[in-house]
């Protein structure tokens, strides 16, 4: 049998919480300048893709009244 020695609870749960606090110290958090030049092309393309989804329902619509009007006639 081999000579190994089973650890306890006590000892897995520190030495998890000591792996945490070193991954936590690899952490690089971004810049204030950073995060808002972030922030604002995440704006922009929303602003963008709103008004791109936004004409394509009003072309859209348009094409469908043109269609229906046209039916009837």
């Amino acid at each position: 049998m081999a000579d190994t020695k089973k650890k306890n609870v006590f000892s897995k749960i520190s030495s998890f919480f000591r792996s945490c606090i070193g991954e936590i110290k690899k952490i690089t958090w971004p810049t204030p300048a950073n995060t808002t030049k972030n922030f604002l092309v995440v704006l922009v393309v929303i602003i963008v893709s709103g008004l791109f989804i936004y004409g394509l329902d009003r072309g859209l619509y348009a094409l469908l009244n043109l269609v229906m009007s046209t039916g009837t006639n």
